[in-house]
């Protein structure tokens, strides 16, 4: 089988269209035709090479499409199903799996690196030769091969390039409210970093019950769209003093949950000195792994909960047919989101656009 995608054959370079092949699919294997796909900045991160993974690579992990084909040990009655693809996979029995931590399954962390599927095989190839596949997935593709168990049917009537959202930055930032944080009603919560993943971490904390959410950002544009999903306060840095908006909305006391999405070392130490003691800290954004972030002691103190959160606790099955609804019933905002719709060959416009911090979303549109 014969299909185009963007490939990435080596750091600093622009994604190349190509036709690229797949080998014949593996028992628990589906095949997905891609309808729609997210650029997210980790993919971003790959090409910028900070994120790094053997190559040539094709990347894209916020994806969902129309299953066509599937392998032998898979009910044929999923050919046809709409899915949302979860680049999650996990045994179930290792160590980390018996304890309710599928982000850290061992045969996850250990071929993750190698860019590979999850039984440590490629499926796809370039002129003959392995092709890899970013989160065990390849998203910028016009198909898609994954576990059975990764491919989440959607309701009928969610749309496609709203649904691709949930398999990534919508589920960590809703997940880390709802399923790491455990935000209860009337709770004060500060959100900083207002890209598709704090925007998500906004509406997660209004779907809990917060009753003050103080968005921070240095975009005025998505701190407005903050106050749409959900914040009823912002404070635009460097201009405005984040910590002292967090101090006038509390008393003077901190809030009780930082849910951070910006990631640099800025907004790292501002989550610790905005939060009250004996609250909660959820580090969503990441910088460089071997790059050092200073803190004041003091912040640290007071008995604080901090905890870093790759996926806001997921559990896809359960998860994100959860978020679709939500979706449908108006509660959880995506449409905003959306900042344009792109062919394939437009990827590379679209990944200048997320680097130079236009826009929240891009989707790639693949026809029907």
């Amino acid at each position: 089988m014969q299909f185009r995608a963007a490939v990435l054959h080596a750091p600093h370079t622009p994604l190349a269209i190509e036709t690229i092949e797949a080998v014949d699919l593996q028992p628990n294997d589906v095949l997905v035709r891609v309808v729609a796909a997210g650029l997210c900045h980790t993919d971003l991160e790959v090409i910028e090479g900070q994120l790094v993974y053997p190559m040539p690579i094709v990347l894209g992990h916020e994806t969902a499409g129309v299953i066509e084909a599937v392998g032998s040990a898979v009910s044929l009655k999923r050919r046809g199903e709409r899915v949302v693809l979860s680049w999650n996979p996990h045994c179930g029995h290792c160590f980390h799996c018996e304890r309710d931590q599928p982000i850290l399954c061992e045969t996850y962390t250990a071929n993750g690196p190698h860019a590979v599927q999850f039984d440590g095989a490629t499926r796809l190839r370039l002129g003959g030769a392995p092709l890899r596949t970013m989160f065990y997935m390849a998203g910028f593709a016009e198909y898609a091969i994954v576990t059975d168990s990764c491919a989440i049917a959607m309701p009928a009537d969610m749309p496609l390039d709203r649904a691709c959202l949930i398999g990534c930055g919508v589920m960590t930032g809703v997940g880390a409210a709802i399923n790491i944080a455990r935000l209860g009603y009337g709770e004060t919560v500060m959100v900083i970093g207002c890209g598709a993943v704090g925007l998500s971490a906004v509406q997660g904390a209004r779907l809990a019950g917060a009753t003050a959410i103080l968005a921070v950002d240095r975009n005025r544009d998505r701190l407005a769209l903050a106050q749409k999903v959900g914040a009823t306060h912002v404070a635009a840095v460097p201009d405005e003093d984040a910590l002292e908006a967090a101090s006038r909305l509390t008393g003077g006391r901190g809030v009780d949950c930082v849910l951070e999405s910006a990631g640099n070392a800025p907004a790292f130490r501002l989550s610790a000195e905005a939060c009250r003691t004996g609250g909660q800290i959820v580090w969503l954004g990441k910088t460089g792994v071997n790059e050092d972030v200073a803190f004041r002691w003091g912040s640290l103190m007071g008995e604080k909960r901090i905890v870093r959160s790759s996926y806001g606790g997921a559990r896809p099955a359960r998860d994100f047919p959860l978020l679709a609804r939500a979706y449908l019933d108006g509660k959880l905002h995506l449409d905003p989101y959306l900042t344009r719709h792109l062919t394939l060959e437009d990827i590379n416009a679209g990944f200048a656009d997320l680097k130079a911090g236009r826009g929240i979303r891009s989707v790639i549109q693949f026809a029907g």
